[in-house]
């Protein structure tokens, strides 16, 4: 009994935390209620205030767990079948794609701007996001792929905000629907300055089609170079992902892991 009566609880809990979230999303923490939430979520508001004190509890809650604690860093980040830098660009479009489609992401996103209104202390939202980076380009460092002179603590540090600023100002600009779209964007200005030598080993390029593909056929092998790329790619009709291979299946590589074809 004592189980079901907590796993209740905890679904109560996550479908409060669900409707705060598309509220605060939609329409921001002060033109969201308790009341608000209780309707939206189908519960009392007997039943957030006994799971959460208050809206500034529930807004503490969101932020942590939709956008502090990154749940899905941790197995991309840690699979050492991929190279770090791969595995890098695969975390930018996870990140990009949580913060245009998640509503936990996209409330939290929301929150931490409006933080100063508040009357809460929110999580750090980019420690975890931080550590993460660090350690894949501290990775690629002990791979012989990253540039001399780039130290991962610190470029991990403006590599973040960078990319959160990019985000931020993108869907400003043109909409959520244009986060991943424009990281190839991103990568192509980027990712040089964090390779070892660009011009022959990994240089990122984009195809010069825009169109979809005819067939599913393989493309021709690339000509023999002294290293191999690292290529990001995208297309402008569908979604857009890199051409990283983030699964982590088999593929050619540059120099200890730098990178694949």
């Amino acid at each position: 009994m004592r189980r079901i009566l907590q796993e209740r609880a905890r679904a109560t809990r996550r479908s409060l935390l669900e409707a705060a979230a598309c509220l605060f999303a939609q329409q921001g923490y002060a033109s969201t209620s308790v009341n608000d939430i209780s309707a939206r979520s189908g519960r009392t508001s007997g039943s957030v205030y006994f799971h959460y004190a208050s809206k500034e509890g529930i807004a503490q809650a969101v932020v942590r767990e939709g956008f502090a604690t990154w749940p899905s860093l941790v197995p991309r980040y840690d699979d050492p079948s991929v190279p770090p830098l791969e595995r890098l660009v695969a975390l930018s479009y996870d990140i990009a794609r949580a913060l245009a489609e998640d509503s936990l992401t996209r409330a939290g996103a929301r929150l931490w701007a409006e933080r100063h209104t508040i009357n809460a202390n929110l999580p750090d939202p980019f420690v975890l996001w931080t550590t993460a980076v660090t350690r894949l380009l501290a990775q690629a460092r002990a791979g012989g792929c990253l540039a001399a002179g780039v130290r991962p603590a610190a470029t991990a540090r403006t590599l973040v905000r960078a990319f959160y600023g990019f985000c931020t100002l993108t869907e400003a600009l043109e909409g959520s629907h244009a986060l991943t779209g424009r990281l190839a964007d991103w990568w192509q200005l980027t990712l040089p300055a964090l390779q070892r030598d660009p011009r022959t080993d990994q240089a990122p390029t984009l195809p010069a089609a825009a169109t979809p593909p005819v067939d599913n056929r393989p493309p021709p092998p690339a000509p023999a170079a002294e290293g191999r790329m690292l290529t990001v790619r995208t297309t402008e009709h569908g979604t857009n992902r890199p051409a990283t291979n983030p699964a982590g299946t088999a593929g050619d590589r540059g120099p200890a892991g730098c990178g694949r074809t």
